[in-house]
């Protein structure tokens, strides 16, 4: 029989889910704007953007699994994660301000580099802040139900960090004028921009690490506490993926990520191009995600109760891809009774279908999320120590990994359908766009679905989790005495 486990309150979970908003914003910059600033403002071309981020990737190999062995090691009176989660906050807002803000006159290799730099000093920052977050996710809630509902504030705030971001970029920051069509063209925009978002970072990092901190007495300790060490480190990773259901997530996540990364990075293009809506029509969609994403709160703690985890992950994924894909195939077929582009009925029907993926991505990330900690709680099973760290470090780097990958292969497919740089609206070639409207849509999906192949190998279920937890307390409870 399973004992009963401590359960968190509504603030915490609040507090907790608001932490997540700063990746939100973090995601939203570089998987929408940073490229296409780069390429059509500045003026590096897209496969040394992409190049660039993939290079700040491979500095990501080295801290995701470091940040979370070493705060999986932590002993301090403020817990194993607060510290590094506080202390990331006011480099990741510098490093953001001046990602956007390059100095005038830099030549090309000169801008290059400059991304470089300060892509990297990001995604570390972010890094030691996120990895532990998620750890600490895990470690707070050891209820199987409510696993779903903390990680479903985490994927609402994280989301909704991004709608945010892109409604007010679009409606704030770059307006279309008569000199800046689209107005994401404009330089001056960039630097309000960064800076009002590099300060919201800020915000939503304290406020997560102040709003959790009654719950660090209460955190489970490992049984046993081993030093650090690199070797160490290498060896608790390859143990990670002796799992199998961690091997189904991990590599199910590296297809989807990977396309998801091609999709947002092309996702100004078509709105701009193959869309012609214009920025001020663009940030209506980000309200409408909104709403769906608001109403997936309550939605997504039922479904993964009636599907359980694993069809709450396969069964909304296929949806999401079909729901993506419809409008744009049925533009491609140039389908007879398909409104035009200027049909007052287009924008509407855009709408819609970004209504139905919001509603239905956070059931998506938050099972993802909660199964990764039920896969920590196998893991201590068969191993007898808590590596939270670790696993989360394990899955932080294949997104960070695949979405870098997916950024660069963004760049490239720009660069290879020759997208002209500072392309104002209504001059790219029609076969050009017809180009990108194929691969952001139905050419990128079919990977998008082999994933679902790698999610139906994962083996945990609710019983089998009340299982392991009764076990876990058995071994506590044997220690203690």
């Amino acid at each position: 029989m399973q004992l009963p486990v401590r359960r968190l309150s509504l603030g915490t979970m609040a507090a907790y889910g608001f932490g997540q908003t700063a990746e939100g914003i973090k995601n939203a910059a570089f998987n929408t704007f940073v490229l296409f600033y780069y390429q059509q403002v500045v003026g590096v071309s897209g496969t040394l953007t992409g190049i660039a981020l993939a290079i700040a990737l491979c500095f990501d190999a080295v801290t995701d699994p470091l940040a979370g062995a070493i705060s999986d090691k932590a002993m301090t009176r403020w817990g194993r994660r607060h510290p590094f989660m506080l202390a990331a906050a006011i480099p990741l807002s510098i490093a953001f301000f001046f990602l956007f803000n390059p100095p005038e006159g830099l030549s090309e290799i000169g801008s290059f580099l400059w991304l470089v730099f300060f892509a990297v000093l990001v995604r570390g920052a972010m890094t030691f802040y996120h990895i532990p977050h998620l750890a600490l996710g895990a470690e707070m809630a050891m209820d199987y139900n409510q696993r779903s509902t903390l990680f479903a504030f985490s994927t609402l705030f994280s989301l909704g960090g991004g709608v945010v971001t892109g409604f007010l970029a679009y409606t704030l920051f770059f307006p279309t004028t008569p000199e800046y069509s689209p107005g994401l063209l404009n330089p001056a925009g960039y630097v309000n921009f960064s800076a009002t978002f590099a300060i919201a970072m800020a915000i939503s990092i304290a406020a997560c690490v102040f709003g959790t901190r009654r719950e660090i007495p209460h955190l489970r300790q490992p049984i046993t506490i081993v030093p650090f060490g690199v070797t160490r480190m290498l060896r608790e990773i390859g143990e990670a993926f002796r799992n199998r259901s961690f091997r189904a997530l991990f590599f199910g996540m590296m297809l989807g990520t990977m396309i998801l990364s091609i999709e947002a990075v092309l996702s100004p293009f078509m709105g701009l191009h193959f869309w012609e809506f214009t920025t001020e029509q663009l940030a209506l969609l980000p309200l409408v995600a909104m709403v769906g994403l608001l109403l997936s709160l309550p939605l997504t703690p039922i479904v993964t109760r009636i599907l359980d985890k694993k069809l709450s992950l396969i069964v909304p994924a296929a949806l999401a891809i079909i729901n993506g894909n419809i409008l744009i195939i049925l533009r491609l077929l140039d389908v007879p009774w398909f409104p035009t582009n200027e049909s007052p009925w287009m924008l509407p029907l855009v709408m819609v279908t970004t209504f139905i993926t919001s509603t239905i991505a956070p059931v998506i990330f938050t099972s993802i999320n909660s199964m990764f900690a039920d896969i920590a709680d196998e893991h201590e099973l068969d191993t007898g120590e808590r590596r939270e760290g670790i696993i989360y470090a394990a899955r932080a780097f294949c997104l960070k990994a695949t979405g870098a990958g997916g950024v660069m292969l963004g760049g490239i497919i720009i660069d290879l359908i020759s997208f002209p740089r500072g392309a104002p609206a209504g001059s790219v070639d029609p076969s050009t766009v017809w180009q990108l409207g194929l691969l952001q849509g139905p050419a990128t999906s079919i990977f998008s679905f082999c994933g679902l192949l790698l999610y139906a190998r994962y083996r945990l279920n609710r019983a089998r989790h009340a299982e392991i937890l009764t076990e876990l307390e058995r071994r506590r409870a044997a220690a203690e005495d």
